[in-house]
């Protein structure tokens, strides 16, 4: 079924072009004539036009922006039939036509028929042109309107000198209407030029009302609350304060259109499967005929209502045995999130329960003790909500627990007598710390018995290295320490020590 063409402020304009209008001869446009972005207008004087003359202003350009979105809901409106080249000597009822071969010519006459229905639409679709010979004509028959008629032109229209078009071509390109060619609609080009010769261009009165539901974003759940809107319009301009009922889903809802003719409600469906919304206009203070207007019914498709899902989301960073490691997992009803959730984690050393927050998101801590392969599961203990989500657990997360290290540690050291001659020392050890990760240029110092006996740097693989002396006092200890500030941080490793063997 096709549907009228929406095209804002480009409506009022009886010819509209990107680049420039040129005229010769006596043409008069019954409307405005524009150009935008960056055109110019020629030929007017001798031309008249009776509306207003926009060159390169704002009002062109909104028009042109519009024209646009009408050039496009033309485009994607479904085809009713495929009809041959030649529309000359034919009769079409109300629908969505194109081409065979891609291209239109009217070399005689066509006759649109509305069979009584003052509403009803026709839209011609061409890949490329659309040619009309100085014997084209199109005729309106059984309350059909030239409002009501759009051509959508892939590339440029030329029209035959004393041919009479009847509806809005919608030109990608150019448009070209030769010596007395006459357009009751209007000349709309996209990317170029509208060409004159002596024509007689006019804007039709528009007077009826349109209602179009708009396509739904996003998926439309059973159960849930579906955000649905229709515009409506008047001549082509939006209707503001129109009241607008919406069917199909369990319970009807009327709203109120805006500035921009834009009714937005909410519906809701309980059982999925196929469904229409429809919008139909109650009440309107406006110039047309609207109350008791419909629009064509819009069929979706509803999503059964899915269950709960608890999932248990991967663990930033490593797991360190005997380190707390903060577990998340996100609780879902119907694609929304639970707040208020209780949720038991499980896998490490002891089970936590935490609460979900407004994103349906429970975050706890677990510790492993020991290193190696763990599982965290997630279970929803307790929630109130639509589905049934206590008692419902996440698919395991396995993950690797890592052995505990620190940044620093000190490798076991023994000491030796110094011989030949225990000068400076009588005894000598060499004591070895490693930072971890490795880094280079740290300062550790290194401490026997709680004295401190020098300092050294780590080399590249952060490993310091000290040849120590040390007193008789000394190797009586056991162990040395290693100290040193590591990221800002000061840490501390203890290395054992012992006599050598052999000692000396």
């Amino acid at each position: 079924m096709a549907t009228l063409v929406p095209l804002g402020t480009a409506s009022s304009y009886g010819v509209l072009a990107n680049t420039a209008v040129t005229n010769t001869g006596l043409t008069v446009v019954n409307g405005d004539l524009g150009v935008s972005p960056a055109g110019a207008v020629t030929g007017f004087p001798p031309g008249t036009v009776t509306g207003t003359i926009h060159v390169n202003d704002a009002a062109a350009a909104q028009a042109q922006a519009d024209l646009l979105t009408g050039y496009a809901n033309a485009l994607v409106q479904p085809v009713t039939a495929t009809v041959a080249t030649e529309l000359g000597g034919t009769t079409l009822t109300p629908g969505v036509y194109n081409s065979l071969s891609g291209t239109f010519g009217l070399n005689g006459t066509l006759t649109l028929d509305a069979q009584g229905n003052p509403n009803a639409v026709f839209i011609f679709k061409t890949n490329t042109t659309l040619i009309s010979g100085a014997a084209g004509n199109v005729n309106l028959i059984g309350l059909a309107q030239s409002a009501n008629v759009f051509w959508q032109v892939g590339s440029s229209a030329t029209l035959g000198a004393g041919s009479t078009i009847r509806g809005s071509i919608l030109a990608f390109t150019s448009i070209t209407a030769t010596t007395g060619a006459i357009v009751d609609g209007r000349l709309l080009a996209l990317g170029a030029a509208v060409t004159l010769d002596t024509n007689a261009v006019t804007v039709p009165a528009l007077s009826t009302c349109s209602v179009v539901v708009q396509p739904v974003a996003g998926p439309v759940v059973a159960g849930q609350p579906t955000s649905v809107s229709a515009v409506v319009t008047c001549n082509g301009l939006p209707v503001s304060g129109a009241s607008v009922t919406f069917t199909g889903g369990a319970v009807p809802v009327t709203v109120t259109t805006n500035a921009a003719g834009v009714a937005t409600g909410s519906l809701t469906f309980n059982s999925a499967g196929p469904a229409v919304i429809t919008a139909t206009v109650t009440a309107a203070d406006t110039a047309c005929a609207c109350t008791g207007v419909a629009s064509a019914p819009l069929t979706i498709t509803v999503a059964p209502q899915p269950s709960c899902q608890v999932v248990v989301q991967p663990v930033a960073g490593p797991v360190v045995a005997g380190q707390p490691t903060s577990v998340s997992a996100v609780v879902t009803c119907n694609g929304l999130p639970v707040s208020g959730a209780s949720v038991t984690f499980t896998g490490g050393a002891v089970p936590v329960t935490v609460t979900t927050n407004a994103a349906g998101v429970a975050t706890g801590s677990l510790t492993f003790n020991s290193a190696g392969p763990a599982v965290i599961t997630a279970t929803v203990t307790a929630a109130g909500t639509a589905c049934a989500c206590t008692g419902v657990a996440s698919a395991p997360l396995p993950i690797t627990v890592t052995p505990q290290s620190g940044p620093l540690s000190a490798a076991p050291a023994c000491w030796r007598v110094n011989l030949p001659i225990p000068i400076p020392h009588l005894f000598v050890a060499t004591l070895t710390a490693t930072v971890t990760p490795a880094q280079a240029g740290v300062t550790v110092t290194f401490f026997v018995s709680g004295l401190p006996v020098g300092t050294a740097v780590t080399n590249a693989a952060g490993v310091a290295t000290l040849n120590a002396g040390l007193s008789l006092l000394q190797i009586s200890a056991s162990s040395y320490t290693a100290t040193a500030t590591v990221g800002g941080v000061p840490v501390q490793a203890t290395g054992t020590l012992r006599p050598c063997f052999p000692p000396a």
